[in-house]
């Protein structure tokens, strides 16, 4: 990854509560699991931004060494990494998401 896409993401992790590096967008999810992750966000009714990894190879490749994570949608909450679609549902399921939101939202 190069220092300039590193510093890319470095600040749309920073300067969004939550950012969400998906395939499309949060208007148009191009998969199943950024589908996924989407709506288990738009159900917490707070503001969150996305970016189309899709547009960007090599945002694509270099999130994936950012957060030494292999697939896609990766969320990030106040800056740090939460995880992917299946971490996002279980976090919710258990009612541990909302509260994650709810600190960073108060931060």
């Amino acid at each position: 990854m190069t220092p300039e896409v590193k510093e890319k993401i470095d600040n749309l992790v920073q300067q969004n509560k939550i950012m969400v590096f998906m395939k499309g967008s949060k208007l148009m999810p191009m998969c199943g699991f950024s589908n996924n992750v989407v709506q288990i966000i738009n159900t917490l009714a707070v503001p969150y931004e996305t970016y189309d990894i899709l547009e960007d190879p090599e945002v694509r490749q270099g999130i994936k060494e950012y957060s030494d994570w292999p697939t896609i949608p990766q969320v990030y909450i106040n800056g740090e990494f939460v995880g992917g679609s299946d971490i996002l549902i279980e976090l919710y399921q258990k009612g541990e998401l909302q509260q994650i939101v709810e600190v960073a939202m108060a931060s």
